[in-house]
């Protein structure tokens, strides 16, 4: 079994900081993309974030320059420094990542419960 636990979500007021935590734990073998995502009232979840496993990085456009994340293999953790932070960025965040489990010869995919991010104007 794998699971991702997320932390560091929070109500910050517009133009705050926030640092998110998502470790993920297991008879993990290997991780491979990690990622955050985010879901507002109303709306679809939405890519935010990701980090591949040689730390190649992709941004949505609507966080580029205010958002960074990073990811610590030794611990099986990535995080989301999230700075300037907006009212739109207001959501649930979702942690994500491909984990190949000790034994088995596939990837799985696999989302942690979310944290929620609330930014007051």
């Amino acid at each position: 079994q794998v699971r991702l636990v997320e932390s560091g979500g929070g109500l910050v007021q517009a133009g705050g900081s926030l640092k998110l935590s998502c470790a993920a734990s297991g008879i993990i073998s290997s991780i491979n993309a990690m990622g955050w995502y985010r879901q507002a009232p109303g709306k679809q979840r939405e890519l935010v974030a990701s980090i591949a496993s040689g730390g190649e990085t992709h941004y949505a456009d609507s966080v580029k320059g205010r958002f960074a994340i990073s990811r610590d293999n030794a611990k099986n953790t990535v995080y989301l420094q999230m700075n300037s932070l907006l009212p739109e960025d207001t959501a649930v965040y979702y942690c994500n990542a491909d984990v190949m489990r000790r034994y088995f010869s596939t990837w799985g995919n696999y989302w942690g419960q979310g944290t929620q991010v609330t930014v007051s104007s």
